[in-house]
């Protein structure tokens, strides 16, 4: 609720404090590529120290409050700053998190548990939006908005807390028979992170996608929030569907979800209300495959006591593209929107050959 309600407007946010498409693209890149790189650092301490809840609740106090401080931002360097921040706490956290579901979910299918994780973390992301939707509607004010996710922030802390202390050696859930490397990482991995890497090159930030509907006046602001719900609404259904579908399959249903996704910039960025609303649910797809199945995939490569380290490279490698992707098309966005599709949906094409090497070389058993 707090980060995802935050990140529906901080498009329109940033138009407000005066900033151009180019500095909404590189500020939404250069936040992932903060983060993203932090979790390399994040995940090898988590593997080297072990104190995997240390550097996950550190992350979520820097993720969570970063946000209602925007409540105080009247400038646009202080906004870029705080939304930075808030990746930041992200970048710490996620690497250890993912660890610790990676264990939690071994039992119960690894596709079908992160799709579980990802689909109650929608549910969040769902009321954020339409709760700063409704705020805008009735106030009109992007500061309430702000100060009201103090609220959410507040409670995942607490229930955080209470994780910790009924779950506190994670690892215990699982028991590895053999370790699938015992030095370094296995040559499927890498050709699967630049797969991956080029999906996050052409994924669109919605951020971008916000500030074009506002723009050209396609959606209004109180409807922007709204569309960003309806995306989160989708990745839950896509992250429970895909999950499930990939413990059966493997990785053709990462195949066939990135199909589905990439038609999602002709959709925003040319179509009226109704396309773009289309083109914004099929970006929630994008995103449910993100969150879920390519996240479970990396557990089934590394063995156990470099999985927080894996997850912290691949995260690497994919925010620093993410980076790259976003910033180039915010400068497209600038100069020609017909070259920005073009670019998005090249690039997520180009990952599809490589999945289907990483199929042949990666060994996956259905659960």
């Amino acid at each position: 609720m707090t980060y995802e309600g935050a990140r529906s407007i901080t498009g329109p946010y940033l138009s407000i404090l005066g900033a151009s498409g180019t500095v909404v693209g590189i500020v939404a890149g250069l936040g992932e590529l903060i983060g993203y790189g932090l979790r390399f650092i994040s995940g090898y301490i988590s593997d080297r120290t072990g104190k995997y809840w240390t550097v996950t609740l550190s992350g979520y106090v820097i993720n969570l409050f970063a946000v209602p401080l925007l409540a105080l931002a009247g400038r646009l360097d202080i906004a870029i700053l705080l939304i930075i921040t808030e990746r930041m706490g992200k970048g710490i956290r996620t690497p250890a998190r993912d660890a610790m579901l990676s264990h939690a979910t071994t039992q119960m299918g690894r596709g079908w548990g992160f799709g579980i994780h990802e689909a109650l973390d929608q549910i969040g992301a769902i009321l954020g939006p339409l709760i700063v939707a409704a705020i805008l509607y009735f106030e009109g004010s992007y500061q309430v908005s702000f100060a009201v996710l103090l609220v959410p922030a507040l409670l995942a802390l607490s229930v955080l807390a209470r994780a910790r202390l009924l779950y506190p050696r994670p690892r215990a859930f699982e028991e590895e028979k053999a370790k699938l490397q015992s030095k370094g990482y296995p040559k499927v991995f890498w050709l699967y992170l630049v797969a991956v890497a080029l999906i996050a090159a052409g994924f669109v930030d919605f951020s971008l996608i916000a500030f074009h509907f506002k723009e050209v006046a396609i959606v209004s602001d109180d409807w922007i929030p709204i569309f960003y719900a309806t995306a989160m609404a989708v990745d839950a259904l896509a992250a429970l569907l895909l999950g499930r579908l990939f413990d059966r399959v493997g990785i053709p249903i990462l195949i066939a979800a990135t199909i589905i996704s990439l038609v999602c910039a002709p959709l925003a960025f040319m179509g009226n209300f109704y396309f773009a609303l289309l083109g914004v649910a099929l970006w929630g797809v994008g995103m449910g495959a993100q969150e879920s199945i390519m996240r479970a995939i990396i557990a089934g490569m590394v063995s156990i006591d470099r999985r927080g380290s894996a997850y912290g490279i691949f995260n690497t490698g994919f925010g620093i593209f993410w980076f790259l992707g976003s910033a180039l098309m915010g400068m497209l966005y600038d100069v020609s929107i017909p070259a920005l599709i073009a670019f998005s949906v090249v690039a997520q094409l180009a990952s599809i050959p490589i999945f289907l090497l990483v199929r042949k070389k990666f060994l996956y058993v259905p659960t």
